[in-house]
């Protein structure tokens, strides 16, 4: 496999060009309601744009995404850019990591290393891992697909690939939101190379069998209503414009930075554990970084279509299938909603089932220490 050093480095004018963008907003009107009840606020907006425009640093960011080792290789004909941190102990485990949406690979930024390198955190050097954490395709600064195709599956065939190409043949997967697909996609389809799996998000069209050989116990009857109650609420509602009329919506989003981040932080809002108060939880910084890739990579529209690639293809199971490779789980508590041990292990083979004491959908971002600890943790069973 083809493997180049990358450097992320944007250009003065698309700086300017996205300054220029954020002051000439057409800004929308809006009602005397409670904020955000509507969507995203007008005030808060208008206040995050204008830090976007004029203190944000993107070169401090661009900075600081550097100090990690990049590359970008090719793996089944198709470009990925990846971070590539090598362990720092005796042995450390290869562990892929996969991001979602509306994330991207800045989601793992704080993670990378306190996983690669846990003595500087106070860690066991003997916990160490060889972390890659690939952009999805699609998005960041990976290859956007040109035709269809490209699911869950697709990727996860592409992300073996590039763990083959990068010289690993046994490594641990890990994942929330779409990483979490991707991370049993490969888990399903490549059991011998998958040590272990840890997630912190059971996908959303995991279906275990059901019938007369597994009924549904309490807790699984109201997790489906639990599920059903958010989707009435408005909480996955991007689901369905995203799997249905992505590339129409791509056109507005692709073209206005302030409907770009409304778009995009809402949803960390919405998802996060931070009552009401997004900023508590990831910092300002941080999410206009996440929405910066997006923007500069023009990525948008190629992100939302995976909604739309996955749409055939869940992840129903049929009587008797199981995932072989173990699975450890950290459910945290603000997650949307997290099903009951009984309903994940009819299919994966649970080990680690850990109740962490705060955060919610992006734990990667709101609670990198304690999503580490239990990464390694888990791992540390199966070294």
């Amino acid at each position: 496999m083809r493997v180049a050093p990358f450097s992320l480095h944007i250009d003065d004018r698309a700086i300017d060009d996205l300054h220029a963008r954020l002051s000439a907003t057409r800004w929308p009107d809006e009602l005397d309601a409670e904020p955000w009840s509507y969507g995203a606020d007008l005030a808060d907006l208008k206040r995050m744009t204008g830090y976007w425009r004029d203190g944000f640093d993107w070169r401090a960011q661009e900075a600081g995404i550097n100090g990690l080792r990049q590359f970008r290789g090719e793996a089944g004909g198709f470009g990925l850019h990846f971070i590539h941190e090598r362990g720092q102990g005796p042995a450390p485990l290869p562990l892929l990591i996969s991001h979602g949406w509306p994330g991207s690979f800045v989601e793992m930024l704080d993670i990378v290393p306190m996983l690669a390198d846990p003595a500087r955190f106070g860690g066991d050097p003997a916990d160490a891992f060889d972390v890659v954490v690939p952009s999805l395709p699609g998005y960041g600064f990976s290859d956007r697909p040109t035709v269809p195709g490209m699911t869950p599956l697709r990727m996860a065939e592409l992300f073996a690939a590039l763990m083959e190409g990068l010289g690993y043949s046994s490594y641990g997967v890990q994942g929330g939101d779409w990483g979490a697909t991707v991370s049993t996609w490969i888990a399903r389809h490549y059991p011998e190379c998958v040590r272990g799996m840890h997630l912190n998000w059971i996908p959303g069209s995991y279906q275990p069998p059901t019938g007369p050989g597994a009924p549904s116990s309490e807790a699984e009857l109201a997790f489906q209503a639990t599920m059903s109650a958010a989707a009435a609420h408005g909480v996955s509602t991007h689901t369905g414009i995203h799997a249905s009329r992505p590339q129409t919506l791509g056109y507005g989003l692709n073209d206005s930075p302030a409907g770009l981040a409304a778009w995009l932080i809402d949803k960390f809002r919405m998802l996060a554990d931070c009552d009401g108060d997004i900023e508590s939880a990831i910092g300002l910084d941080r999410l206009l970084t996440n929405v910066s890739v997006y923007w500069f990579s023009e990525t948008i529209t190629s992100a939302i279509r995976l909604y739309r690639e996955a749409r055939g293809q869940p992840l129903r199971f049929e009587p008797g299938e199981r995932i072989v490779p173990p699975l450890g789980f950290a459910s945290f508590p603000k997650e949307v909603a997290t099903p009951p041990y009984e309903w994940v292990a009819r299919v994966y083979d649970v080990r680690r089932w850990s109740e962490m004491r705060r955060g919610g959908h992006f734990a990667a971002m709101e609670q990198p220490a304690a999503l580490a600890e239990d990464i390694r943790a888990f791992f540390r069973l199966l070294r």
